[in-house]
């Protein structure tokens, strides 16, 4: 049976409009290659925002789905919410910074799926154990409330993950992992991207194949990832879909892109 795709982009009322202008823009721009259902999810927004939205977007095809819930419990739980009734679809799941950077975009990462696997668009071996700072040195208690908490949850570099503002899987995965996940603040989402119990380590300990795509639909497992060229590294010039932090990767100075590879890599 042919398989249904869903591409899910979520915004809400924390993201600045123009990354809904960009990602129209370069969805329109760059064809995705092969048939797939737009779902653009709204998040906490008031009906002016809403209807600026729906008037940006109406020179595409797409369905929506507005989140009804009253707390912010981050993009995860919106998409869980989201995608509860599209059985059977894999699934490309965007947040709002995010937009398709190639031709065929989708159809290439689409052809590189698995049974039992999840892919990424970037990944990372960056730990925010290692990676943390601490704040003035009379904040004793604060620094070691915080450096317990990433010890707790965050293994040190190397800690390959993929990156999540891009990832794609099948839909009864994705509910699977996230049924029973908590969002209460921004630690708890770092966690999903690279911590202990993240979306990475979850199918990894599930034997699931893990690996990112590029533009030249070339695999690269999670040890590898950096050859793939799509997250600070050289020009990142066979990234699939671009994030606010590949972007601004590429407009660093030479030394400030040098210490990014070096906490990534």
């Amino acid at each position: 049976m042919e398989k249904k795709i869903l591409v899910v982009y979520v915004f809400s009322k924390f993201d600045e409009i123009d990354r809904l202008i960009n990602f129209v823009e370069f969805y329109k721009k760059y064809e995705s290659g092969i048939p797939h259902t737009l779902l653009i999810c709204f998040k906490l927004l008031d009906k002016i925002t809403l209807n600026k939205c729906r008037n940006i977007l109406k020179s595409i095809n797409y369905n929506e789905y507005i989140d009804e819930k009253e707390i912010n419990d981050y993009e995860f739980k919106t998409m869980e919410r989201a995608v509860k009734v599209y059985s059977d679809y894999l699934i490309l799941f965007l947040i709002s910074h995010c937009q398709p950077d190639k031709k065929n975009w989708l159809k290439i990462i689409f052809e590189s799926y698995e049974e039992n696997s999840l892919i990424g668009i970037s990944g990372s071996n960056e730990s925010m154990l290692t990676s943390l700072k601490f704040k003035k040195f009379w904040k004793v208690i604060y620094n070691l409330r915080n450096y317990l908490f990433f010890k707790k949850n965050f293994n040190p570099f190397p800690n390959p993950h993929i990156r999540l503002p891009a990832f794609f899987l099948h839909q009864k995965d994705f509910l699977e992992f996230v049924k029973n996940k908590n969002y209460k603040n921004k630690k708890d989402a770092w966690i999903t991207e690279s911590g202990k119990s993240s979306l990475t380590n979850y199918f990894k300990k599930k034997k699931y194949k893990i690996f990112l795509i590029n533009s030249d639909n070339k695999k690269f497992d999670l040890y590898n990832m950096k050859e793939s060229q799509t997250f600070c590294y050289k020009n990142q010039e066979k990234l699939l879909i671009s994030d606010r932090h590949t972007r601004k990767f590429n407009f660093m100075s030479e030394y400030e892109k040098e210490i990014m590879i070096k906490k990534n890599w």
